[in-house]
């Protein structure tokens, strides 16, 4: 029974959306109503997908920018079937340096995370594991983004939010906590969005 409940959650209305319009994942349209609400690309602009796997925010990304883009996935696992217009680097994020990130461009636009860890079922445990992965994400943006760029995590909610939230308001005039209408109701997904990067600014004194 559990898993026929399981295979329905996985089977829901977005995934049989996705899968009509070509897309590789779901997820998808978390990416697509947040680009609605904070409007994240524009034409040429230069994106860094980390954690792209199975590569539907690459496809979502590439058509945003247009063919004056650029498009850079990185994520552990080879996409099952390749992105054109998306130059997708196997490797783990945390094993490469910020030049190969970079691919030869001189900074991003958008830097984009969908990366989760490798849970354990212990919330602790979990919740932990994906604020690093946010901090090591929103850590990249913030020595690879160009002024004025965007940034996008996905995170578990837990007290460690609030702390990368404080420390996104500090690079980022608009820094918002957005839970997507694709995100499952049941799940503790939450993203971490950043507008406007910019110099370091001192946090109001009260």
């Amino acid at each position: 029974m559990g898993q026929l409940r399981d295979r329905r959650h996985r089977h829901d209305a977005f995934f049989r959306k996705a899968r009509r319009q070509g897309f590789a994942a779901r997820a998808v349209y978390k990416l697509e109503d947040i680009d609605r609400r904070v409007r994240l690309f524009h034409a040429g602009a230069r994106v860094l997908d980390l954690g792209c796997c199975p590569g539907s925010w690459l496809q979502y990304a590439v058509k945003a920018v247009g063919r004056h883009g650029k498009v850079v996935g990185v994520d552990r696992l080879p996409l099952p079937v390749p992105v054109p217009g998306a130059r997708v680097l196997t490797a783990d994020v945390c094993a490469l340096s910020d030049e190969e990130l970079l691919c030869g461009l001189a900074a991003f636009d958008v830097v984009l995370s969908d990366m989760a860890p490798d849970t354990t079922g212990i919330r602790a445990t979990d919740q932990a594991r994906s604020a690093n992965l946010a901090a090591e994400a929103l850590g990249r943006a913030e020595r690879l983004l160009a002024p004025l760029g965007a940034f996008v995590a996905k995170v578990f909610q837990s007290p460690d939010v609030e702390k990368l939230r404080r420390r996104m308001a500090r690079r980022f005039v608009d820094v918002r906590l957005l839970k997507p209408e694709a995100s499952r109701q049941q799940s503790t997904e939450l993203y971490l969005v950043g507008k406007n990067f910019g110099p370091e600014r001192q946090p109001k004194r009260h």
